[in-house]
């Protein structure tokens, strides 16, 4: 096991960690934040903000935000994370 490997299993192992990225592979569309919060119930908003900004440093999570008022951020999976699909399925089994 590499270190990277190590870092994710350690990453994943978080309590919001699986549920987060298992909403953010089964969307097919970029994902706003707020819609994103609402769909994961209890989650706080700063728990949210660091699982999106951990996975954003993993490379598994895109962020795209749009310079409007109010201000608008969406999320979306790259290449990187969209081969997660099939285990977070299957973890949801």
């Amino acid at each position: 096991m590499t270190f990277k490997q190590f870092d994710f299993v350690n990453f994943v192992s978080g309590k919001w960690a699986i549920p987060v990225l298992y909403r953010l592979i089964v969307t097919v569309m970029d994902v706003r934040f707020g819609v994103l919060k609402r769909s994961m119930g209890s989650i706080t908003q700063k728990e949210l903000t660091k699982q999106l900004r951990a996975f954003e440093s993993l490379g598994l999570v895109q962020r795209t935000v749009y310079p409007e008022m109010p201000l608008q951020v969406e999320y979306r999976v790259t290449a990187l994370g969209a081969p997660l699909k099939p285990t977070q399925h299957s973890l949801a089994d």
